[in-house]
Protein backbone atom coordinates (compact mmCIF):
# COMPACT_ATOMS: atom_id res chain seq x y z
CA UNK A 1 0.00 0.00 0.00
CA UNK A 2 3.10 2.35 0.70
CA UNK A 3 4.68 3.22 -2.53
CA UNK A 4 5.77 6.90 -2.79
CA UNK A 5 4.75 7.99 0.22
CA UNK A 6 1.25 7.29 2.21
CA UNK A 7 -1.07 6.37 -0.77
CA UNK A 8 -4.80 5.64 -0.04
CA UNK A 9 -6.38 2.81 -0.96
CA UNK A 10 -8.93 4.97 -3.39
CA UNK A 11 -5.39 6.08 -4.51
CA UNK A 12 -4.01 2.41 -5.22
CA UNK A 13 -7.49 0.97 -6.89
CA UNK A 14 -7.23 4.03 -8.96
CA UNK A 15 -3.93 2.83 -10.16
CA UNK A 16 -4.84 -0.82 -10.08
CA UNK A 17 -8.34 0.13 -12.49
CA UNK A 18 -5.84 1.88 -14.77
CA UNK A 19 -3.92 -0.69 -15.07
CA UNK A 20 -6.84 -2.80 -15.63
CA UNK A 21 -8.25 -0.88 -18.67
CA UNK A 22 -4.78 -0.91 -20.65
CA UNK A 23 -5.11 -4.73 -19.98
CA UNK A 24 -8.78 -4.99 -21.51
CA UNK A 25 -7.24 -2.42 -24.19
CA UNK A 26 -4.49 -5.19 -25.09
CA UNK A 27 -6.91 -8.07 -24.55
CA UNK A 28 -9.67 -6.77 -26.95
CA UNK A 29 -6.55 -6.13 -29.48
CA UNK A 30 -5.41 -9.34 -29.30
CA UNK A 31 -8.69 -11.10 -29.78
CA UNK A 32 -8.90 -8.87 -32.90
CA UNK A 33 -5.89 -9.97 -34.30
CA UNK A 34 -6.61 -13.84 -33.38
CA UNK A 35 -9.78 -13.65 -35.17
CA UNK A 36 -7.73 -11.60 -38.33
CA UNK A 37 -5.33 -14.66 -38.25
CA UNK A 38 -7.87 -17.35 -38.00
CA UNK A 39 -10.21 -16.10 -40.90
CA UNK A 40 -6.24 -15.43 -42.77
CA UNK A 41 -5.15 -19.44 -42.38
CA UNK A 42 -7.75 -20.83 -44.27
CA UNK A 43 -7.99 -18.64 -46.90
CA UNK A 44 -3.90 -18.75 -47.35
CA UNK A 45 -4.34 -22.74 -47.00
CA UNK A 46 -6.95 -22.73 -49.96
CA UNK A 47 -4.60 -20.53 -52.16
CA UNK A 48 -1.93 -23.39 -51.80
CA UNK A 49 -3.96 -26.49 -52.35
CA UNK A 50 -4.77 -24.84 -55.43
CA UNK A 51 -1.34 -23.62 -56.08
CA UNK A 52 -0.41 -27.66 -55.73
CA UNK A 53 -3.54 -28.46 -57.98
CA UNK A 54 -1.90 -26.29 -60.86
CA UNK A 55 1.67 -27.87 -60.06
CA UNK A 56 -0.11 -31.46 -60.60
CA UNK A 57 -1.85 -30.48 -63.78
CA UNK A 58 1.13 -28.22 -65.28
CA UNK A 59 2.14 -31.15 -67.55
CA UNK A 60 -1.25 -32.20 -68.80
CA UNK A 61 -2.21 -30.81 -72.15
CA UNK A 62 -6.00 -30.55 -71.18
CA UNK A 63 -7.57 -28.06 -69.93
CA UNK A 64 -8.49 -27.56 -66.22
CA UNK A 65 -12.65 -26.41 -65.89
CA UNK A 66 -13.60 -25.11 -62.83
CA UNK A 67 -16.17 -22.63 -61.32
CA UNK A 68 -14.66 -19.28 -59.31
CA UNK A 69 -16.45 -16.82 -57.38
CA UNK A 70 -17.45 -13.33 -58.77
CA UNK A 71 -19.16 -11.64 -55.91
CA UNK A 72 -21.15 -12.99 -53.13
CA UNK A 73 -23.41 -16.56 -54.39
CA UNK A 74 -21.87 -15.22 -58.07
CA UNK A 75 -19.90 -18.07 -59.67
CA UNK A 76 -18.74 -18.20 -63.27
CA UNK A 77 -16.79 -20.98 -65.49
CA UNK A 78 -13.60 -21.21 -66.40
CA UNK A 79 -11.47 -22.90 -68.16
CA UNK A 80 -7.49 -22.60 -66.91
CA UNK A 81 -5.24 -24.07 -69.62
CA UNK A 82 -1.79 -25.75 -67.42
CA UNK A 83 0.51 -23.07 -66.55
CA UNK A 84 3.50 -22.74 -65.10
CA UNK A 85 2.60 -19.33 -63.51
CA UNK A 86 0.29 -17.72 -61.25
CA UNK A 87 -1.15 -14.51 -59.49
CA UNK A 88 -1.38 -14.12 -56.21
CA UNK A 89 -3.29 -11.23 -53.87
CA UNK A 90 -0.66 -9.69 -52.07
CA UNK A 91 -2.83 -7.24 -49.94
CA UNK A 92 -3.32 -3.47 -50.55
CA UNK A 93 -4.47 -3.66 -54.10
CA UNK A 94 -1.44 -5.37 -55.47
CA UNK A 95 -1.30 -8.49 -57.25
CA UNK A 96 2.03 -10.63 -58.72
CA UNK A 97 2.53 -12.99 -60.75
CA UNK A 98 4.74 -15.83 -59.57
CA UNK A 99 6.46 -19.08 -60.98
CA UNK A 100 3.86 -21.81 -59.19
CA UNK A 101 7.52 -23.01 -57.49
CA UNK A 102 7.81 -19.77 -55.92
CA UNK A 103 4.43 -19.35 -55.07
CA UNK A 104 4.15 -22.62 -53.30
CA UNK A 105 7.35 -21.70 -51.37
CA UNK A 106 5.67 -18.15 -50.55
CA UNK A 107 1.98 -19.12 -49.79
CA UNK A 108 3.97 -22.16 -47.18
CA UNK A 109 6.07 -19.53 -45.46
CA UNK A 110 2.55 -16.80 -45.45
CA UNK A 111 1.11 -19.86 -43.64
CA UNK A 112 3.68 -21.26 -41.44
CA UNK A 113 4.24 -17.28 -40.23
CA UNK A 114 0.31 -17.16 -39.62
CA UNK A 115 -0.06 -20.12 -37.44
CA UNK A 116 2.76 -18.98 -35.81
CA UNK A 117 1.37 -15.60 -34.92
CA UNK A 118 -2.26 -17.35 -34.10
CA UNK A 119 -0.30 -19.41 -31.43
CA UNK A 120 1.67 -16.20 -30.62
CA UNK A 121 -1.63 -14.42 -30.23
CA UNK A 122 -3.59 -17.16 -28.41
CA UNK A 123 0.07 -17.47 -25.50
CA UNK A 124 -0.44 -13.22 -25.04
CA UNK A 125 -3.92 -13.41 -24.71
CA UNK A 126 -3.07 -16.33 -21.70
CA UNK A 127 -0.72 -14.29 -20.31
CA UNK A 128 -3.27 -10.91 -19.89
CA UNK A 129 -6.05 -13.08 -18.95
CA UNK A 130 -3.83 -14.07 -16.09
CA UNK A 131 -2.48 -10.80 -15.03
CA UNK A 132 -6.10 -9.61 -15.36
CA UNK A 133 -7.42 -12.18 -12.65
CA UNK A 134 -4.31 -11.32 -10.57
CA UNK A 135 -4.91 -7.67 -11.08
CA UNK A 136 -8.88 -8.25 -10.06
CA UNK A 137 -7.92 -10.51 -7.15
CA UNK A 138 -5.87 -7.43 -5.73
CA UNK A 139 -8.22 -4.74 -6.63
CA UNK A 140 -11.07 -6.82 -4.38
CA UNK A 141 -8.03 -7.12 -1.51
CA UNK A 142 -7.79 -3.79 -1.40
CA UNK A 143 -10.90 -2.97 -1.34
CA UNK A 144 -12.08 -5.68 1.88
CA UNK A 145 -8.75 -4.47 3.20
CA UNK A 146 -9.98 -0.66 3.23
CA UNK A 147 -13.64 -1.72 4.35
CA UNK A 148 -12.52 -3.55 7.51
CA UNK A 149 -10.02 -0.55 8.67
CA UNK A 150 -12.84 2.17 8.21
CA UNK A 151 -15.47 -0.81 10.27
CA UNK A 152 -11.72 -0.79 12.90
CA UNK A 153 -11.79 3.03 12.87
CA UNK A 154 -15.11 3.70 13.81
CA UNK A 155 -15.78 0.81 16.26
CA UNK A 156 -12.54 2.08 17.78
CA UNK A 157 -14.03 6.12 17.66
CA UNK A 158 -17.28 4.25 18.81
CA UNK A 159 -15.79 3.20 22.28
Amino acid sequence: MKRDGNDSAETVLKRLDESHSKYKFMEYNLNTKKARLKAQVPDIKTSLDIVKHLQSRKDSSDPMETRFLLSDQVYAKARIPPTDRVNLWLGANIMLEYSIEDAEVLLEKNLEAANKSLSQAEDDLSFIRDQTTTLEVNMARVYNWDVKRRQATQTAVKS
